[in-house]
Formats: structure tokens, C-alpha cells, sequence
């Protein structure tokens, strides 16, 4: 097991849309334990996504009516507990900002936010009938993480290593982001769709819409090249 610390490539502006997700997730977060454990069970069932209520056009919980259309974009700032949301924002902080630094703020959340809606997409797709609620951010930062493979391959990602010996190593992202990848793939063909409380295909739908969109607009705006080090890619102008 490894777990992404830090990468090599800086920021060149102040990640304000980052830093504005990680806050809001952070205080949704706050907000749903402050309600206690009975009132965190209604606020996750309300707010959380529900594919079945999609696809069959009922409302499951009545007495706790929340439009689909809204949950799709809620259950992104939602979270089921203090590693869901710790791990999260460590993801989103880590590749997040270079994100960020590659389209501009808003272009940057609009792309987060249909990462997001990707990942519910295919989770949707593979589990169409799941009345579980979907909360977490790591659908719309799986997007953010596919973006990354594209513009920053040879990027070093410094990991925390847990295997016999605790140890920090430096890896290539495109190592790194590869073997999360697949090992999300594996996890989404050995469990059942949410199996285990983790959404592994909604991981896999984030990834690959990030990864396909990024390629495309490299190739289409060609400003945004990866250099021969991997190391910088510039602002995309459109």
C-alpha cells in the first residue's frame, strides 16, 4: 500500500478553487457530525445520490424529498467519515492545483464538477437499481487525477511506503496514477457495485472521462504540450 504525499511540480498561481473545494467539503463535513448520528444517517440518505431514483423517477425517502438533479451535485461535498474526507482532500490538494494552474479557476471547476457527474454517470450505469446513497468527492477528483496523467506523466510523486518497512519513496506519476487506476478496475470486477462502501466504478468513470477530456484538449489547443521533462505544462488559453 502507498499513499501520495507530495509532487514535484509547482504551482504558479494561488489554487483558489483547491483551497475553496477542500473548505467546503471540510465544512459540510463538519456541519453533517455536528447534527449527531441519527441526524448524519437522514442528512447522508437526503443529500447523498441515489441511482435508483434516477433511473426509476421515485423519491425512496418521502419524508426526505431532495431533487435527484441536486443530489447528483451534493453528495460531491459529502462525506462518510474523518479518513473519507482526510483522504480526499490529500488527493485534491496533491493534483488539484496544477489543474487549476492549467485552465484557470472557473474553467477548472466547471471541469471538476462534470468529473464529478461522470463518475455518478457510470456508477449509475453499472448499478442502476442501488438505493445505498453515493457520497465523496473521489469521483470528481478521480477526473482531476486522469487530467494530471495527461499533463504531468513524468511528474515525481513522493509516496508513503506500507509494506514491511514504512518508507517514502519517489515515483513517476504515471506510475502512480497507473497502478491506482488498475487497482480500481480490479476492485470494481471483484466487488459488487458499491461493494464495501466504496464506489469503485464511479473512481474508474471520473478517470476516464479526466484522462479522455485532457487528452482531447491537448491535442485540439496544443499550448497546453507536455515539455520533455514532465514537469511543467503551461496555462490553457481558450
Amino acid at each position: 500500500m502507498f499513499i501520495p504525499i507530495r509532487d514535484d511540480v509547482p504551482s504558479v498561481r494561488t489554487p483558489y478553487v483547491t483551497i475553496g473545494l477542500i473548505s467546503v467539503n471540510a465544512l459540510v463535513f463538519l456541519y453533517s457530525i455536528m447534527l449527531g448520528s441519527r441526524g448524519f444517517q437522514l442528512f447522508t440518505i437526503q443529500f447523498g445520490f441515489i441511482p435508483a431514483e434516477l433511473v426509476h423517477s421515485l423519491e425512496l425517502t418521502p419524508t426526505l424529498p431532495a431533487s435527484v438533479y441536486l443530489t447528483a451535485f451534493s453528495s460531491m461535498f459529502m462525506h462518510g467519515g474523518w479518513m473519507h474526507l482526510i483522504g480526499n482532500m490529500l488527493f485534491l490538494w496533491i493534483y488539484g492545483n496544477n489543474i487549476e494552474n492549467y485552465f484557470g479557476p472557473v474553467k477548472f471547476l466547471i471541469f471538476y464538477l462534470i468529473s464529478g457527474l461522470a463518475a455518478i454517470a457510470l456508477f449509475t450505469l453499472f448499478g442502476p437499481n442501488g438505493e445505498v446513497p453515493l457520497v465523496g468527492a473521489s469521483g470528481a477528483i478521480a477526473g482531476v487525477m486522469g487530467g494530471y496523467m495527461v499533463l504531468h506523466p513524468r511528474a515525481k510523486i513522493t509516496v508513503l511506503m506500507l509494506f514491511i518497512f514504512i518508507q517514502f519513496i519517489e515515483l513517476p506519476a504515471k506510475t502512480v496514477l497507473g497502478i491506482w487506476f488498475v487497482y480500481q478496475i480490479v476492485m470494481s470486477l471483484v466487488n459488487t457495485v458499491g461493494g464495501g462502501g466504496v464506489a469503485w466504478m464511479a473512481h474508474v468513470g471520473g478517470f476516464l472521462f479526466g484522462w479522455l477530456i485532457l487528452k482531447l484538449l491537448v491535442k485540439i489547443w496544443r499550448k497546453g504540450s507536455t515539455p520533455s521533462g514532465g514537469q511543467r505544462v503551461y496555462r490553457m488559453q481558450w
